[in-house]
């Protein structure tokens, strides 16, 4: 019965007293953190992995290496991407579909 009163005593010290726990306000902490910085990027990576996904011959696009040009086909997990007209050949290179990092809009290629 002591028992149970002392632990009501304690609580009385309201919200001050639980918080001051350093196993909850670790909890606060950690919880903060996900809500700040790892939903965010998971919404970003997701973000990224649709438009990879939907990327198709013909779209104009933005490599992470700042190179633009555009889709001239797919090979597995490599692109060819043209990025040059020269006359008589197209100049052609192969990249990581990874490296692609944005697809232009008729707005961007302006």
């Amino acid at each position: 019965m002591s028992f149970v009163m002392a632990m009501m005593l304690q609580s009385a010290g309201g919200l001050g007293g639980a918080l001051g726990s350093p196993l909850i306000m670790m909890v606060v902490v950690m919880g903060i953190f996900y809500v700040m910085l790892i939903l965010p990027q998971q919404k970003q990576r997701k973000k990224l992995q649709q438009m990879l996904g939907a990327l198709k011959a013909g779209d104009k696009v933005i490599t992470n290496g700042g190179i633009y040009g555009t889709i001239n086909g797919f090979d597995g997990d490599t692109v060819i991407l043209k990025i040059a007209d020269t006359g008589s050949s197209a100049v052609k290179i192969r990249i990581a579909r990874s490296a692609i990092t944005q697809v232009e809009t008729p707005e961007d290629a302006k």
